[in-house]
């Protein structure tokens, strides 16, 4: 797989100096990048605006007048796949980056092996992202990407999926599972959530980020908690 790799820093010398990691882990890997610079976060999205095809931003948060923030926040309203990777000098911006579901962050200065086991990471979660799940409704074939599915509700025989639309189903939810990847988490007998759409989880929800909340059953918060600490 070709990676689009942006780089969008306002220090000349940090955008090099990424671009050439970026080239780096390529070349270590086996893999194919094509890597493009930018110096603020408005030549970005200008430029995003005709190209907006990228894999990966590594992204810096304090530039000048739209910070890295508000730019992912802007980005994320019509993408959701892109992996976004957070470089700072400072940790104040921390709990914002889940608000964009952001891969990681980076503390200036960045170690060459730090961002190269970040970009591994992303390349993986790319990979994920390339899963289909093959739905059959109303005598159609509807071809789903996993990554779209927040969670999974059961009613009798049927499920609900719950992606940008709804989909019910005739099917059991421990046959689903079996389609779906290590981002999935069954919650009893009733749900499976991906685990990657949680934004917190109290003693009897589940809250995600869109502001769904799901039943947690008693007994459930620890072994949730791990599996999330687990897929970290």
């Amino acid at each position: 797989m070709k990676y689009k790799i942006a780089v969008c820093d306002d220090s000349d010398g940090d955008r090099q100096y990424f671009a050439d990691l970026a080239a780096k882990w390529a070349a270590n890997t086996g893999r194919i990048v094509q890597t493009a610079a930018f110096s603020s976060a408005e030549t970005f999205l200008f430029h995003y605006a005709e190209e907006n095809d990228y894999d990966i931003l590594l992204l810096d948060i304090e530039m000048g007048a739209m910070d890295g923030v508000t730019m992912a926040k802007k980005l994320r309203q019509d993408n959701d796949t892109i992996q976004i990777v957070f470089i700072t000098g400072y940790s104040d911006y921390i709990s914002e980056g889940y608000e964009v579901d952001a891969l990681h962050y980076l503390m200036k200065p960045v170690k060459p092996e730090k961002l190269f086991s970040v970009l591994d990471r992303a390349a993986e979660k790319l990979s994920k992202n390339e899963k289909i799940l093959n739905l059959e409704l109303d005598g159609e074939l509807l071809r789903l990407p996993v990554y779209q599915i927040r969670y999974v509700d059961v009613r009798g025989n049927y499920i609900t999926i719950h992606a940008k639309e709804h989909y019910t189903v005739r099917k059991t939810l421990s046959d689903l599972l079996q389609e779906l990847d290590d981002r999935f988490y069954r919650v009893g007998r009733s749900a499976v959530v991906n685990l990657t759409c949680i934004s917190r989880v109290t003693k009897t929800e589940i809250f995600l980020r869109d502001g769904s909340a799901i039943p947690l059953p008693r007994g459930a918060y620890e072994k949730l908690n791990r599996a999330i600490i687990n897929m970290g």
